[in-house]
This record gives C-alpha cells, structure tokens and sequence, in this order.
C-alpha cells in the first residue's frame, strides 16, 4: 500500500520494520513491542493506538525532548538509547496513537563514529548497509 498507493519509496527493508525515503517508518507492532515498553507489556490487542507508531526525526531532538517535558503530559519514554544506538523518546498524540522521535541516521552514524566506533562497528551495531554508513560518517 504505502510503496504502489502512496508511492513511498524505500531505504531500507528490515522485515517487520521498514524505513521509506523522506523519514516515514512502519514497524509491526508483535516486533515493536519489545522495544516499544521496555519488554515490561504484552501486544495490545487494539489496533492503531498502542501498538502503531509515528516516526518523526529532529536534528536537535534534546531541544524538541525539553519541550515535551515542560508542555506534554502524554509520555510513553523520556530519551533514551535503543538497541540498535539511536536516540529516540516516545508519546501518546492526543488520540492515544504512540509518536516517536528520534535522532537522523546520519547524527547517530556521526556520534557512534565520535565515540570511536569503525564504519564496520557502526554498520554491525545499527544495521545501515556499509556504504551509507561511510558516507554519512563524512
């Protein structure tokens, strides 16, 4: 549906998650979840609220985390690392629909390569095909 009605082109293809051109991302809730809740809740069985996540990304997500912590009372998870090194923090919108943002693949490349990770570290930790890793890490 979202690569033929919506035309959304895809980066990268992780089976049960995929990233499209453009930063929109789908990720299927049975795999999600454990990250998602810290592994501390099952799969809800409603569709579309607690178990469908938007994905957003800020170049300066501590300045947009600030601010939801000053002004939102609906957060899932304050910033945080994921498994895979980016940094990302969670909210409900106002209908109960989980909202993540999180930091550009090229801002976390950039940090893990500041943290002295290799281009191949980096593409065994995160998943980014080698090339992309190296030229974002430019």
């Amino acid at each position: 549906f979202y690569e033929t009605v919506l035309q959304q082109e895809v980066l990268a293809d992780h089976g049960s998650h995929v990233a499209f051109k453009g930063g929109f991302s789908l990720w299927l809730a049975t795999s999600a979840v454990a990250v998602v809740y810290q592994g501390e809740r099952n799969a809800p069985q409603r569709l579309g609220q607690d178990n469908f996540e938007m994905y957003f990304e800020s170049e300066d997500i501590e300045a947009v985390w600030k601010q939801i912590e000053e002004q939102w009372p609906g957060v899932l998870h304050p910033i945080h690392e994921h498994p895979w090194g980016q940094l990302g923090f969670r909210i409900y919108d106002p209908d109960g629909h989980i909202v993540e943002v999180g930091e550009p693949l090229p801002r976390l490349v950039k940090r893990l390569a500041a943290q002295g990770l290799s281009p191949e570290e980096i593409h065994e930790r995160t998943s980014i095909p080698l090339p992309m890793v190296e030229e974002m890490a430019e």
